[in-house]
């Protein structure tokens, strides 16, 4: 078996410990709702994934949060909903940061109207700011893949909504992680937060919409819409929810999520993290 077999191999083992560990410990997560045939249906279950890493600075965090607040109670989102086959959606918000760090902000809730999209804003607004060390986007996927199971609801799409400043650079890799989740028919879209200039000192990389397309985002459908302005930053994110409520993409630009040769190494984090620590593990 070559070195890239035995590397793949060794991922795909990490992985599956991680689904076996996150398994053993779901009675001490939150329980929505039951799954069963009742279960509402919607246009689209949708989890949003927000990093609170160091990486992201108060002002960041103030705008990623708002962008959500204000797109989720906007013309536009509201207008798609509408116009889905429901008229509905169902929507869960959790912030991440290392391998083992994931906190609900906000249970699944129904969106069927202005009212709903209302109260929807005005509890994630509520909610206390935090951050955290580390970023594991794969920590955060392999968090918002079972939330499904239980969410209460019946979707036509499942959606994983990624918003994050940096490369995966703890928990397993992201690229076999990415693949498994897209494998149970789930959609990964990414928000990558480009604000500030890359450097080595921040374990910022440059092209971080290249990785995110190349190396996060999967599934029918899936897309990339960074965010380079601060003044862009609301726009930005109202243009993603509203083009994942109607089921929509832009204009392609990106090569497929799960392509041979990604443009950026997938594990480009993992390797800067450890040219500045001196090691690298999978916690």
């Amino acid at each position: 078996m070559g070195r890239r077999g035995v590397h793949t191999t060794i991922a795909g083992l990490l992985i599956a410990a991680a689904y076996a560990a996150a398994s053993l410990a779901a009675p001490h997560l939150p329980r929505f709702a039951d799954k069963s045939p009742s279960a509402i249906p919607v246009d689209v279950e949708l989890v949003i994934a927000v990093d609170v890493s160091y990486s992201m600075d108060p002002d960041e965090q103030a705008l990623q949060r708002e962008g959500y607040i204000q797109a989720l109670t906007s013309t536009e989102f509201l207008r798609a909903l509408r116009e889905g086959p429901n008229g509905k959606i169902a929507i869960t918000y959790f912030e991440w940061a290392g391998a083992n760090d994931q906190k609900i902000v906000m249970p699944w809730r129904l969106i069927d109207g202005p009212e709903a999209a209302d109260a929807v804003a005005a509890e994630i607004a509520r909610a206390p700011y935090r951050r955290a060390s580390r970023t594991s986007i794969s920590g955060a996927l392999l968090f918002a893949k079972p939330l499904f199971d239980n969410s209460g609801y019946r979707g036509l799409r499942r959606v994983i909504d990624v918003s994050g400043d940096g490369a995966n650079n703890a928990g397993v890799p992201v690229a076999p992680t990415r693949d498994a989740v897209v494998a149970d028919g789930i959609t990964i879209n990414g928000l990558p937060v480009m604000l500030k200039r890359a450097t080595a000192a921040t374990l910022d990389i440059e092209a971080l919409d290249v990785y995110y397309e190349d190396c996060v985002i999967g599934g029918p459908g899936a897309f990339v819409v960074p965010i380079r302005d601060r003044s862009k930053f609301v726009e930005a994110t109202r243009t993603k929810l509203v083009l994942e409520i109607a089921g929509r993409q832009p204009e392609p630009r990106v090569i497929p999520a799960s392509a041979e040769a990604p443009r950026i190494s997938c594990t480009v984090g993992e390797r800067m993290w450890q040219e500045r620590w001196g090691g690298y593990d999978f916690r």
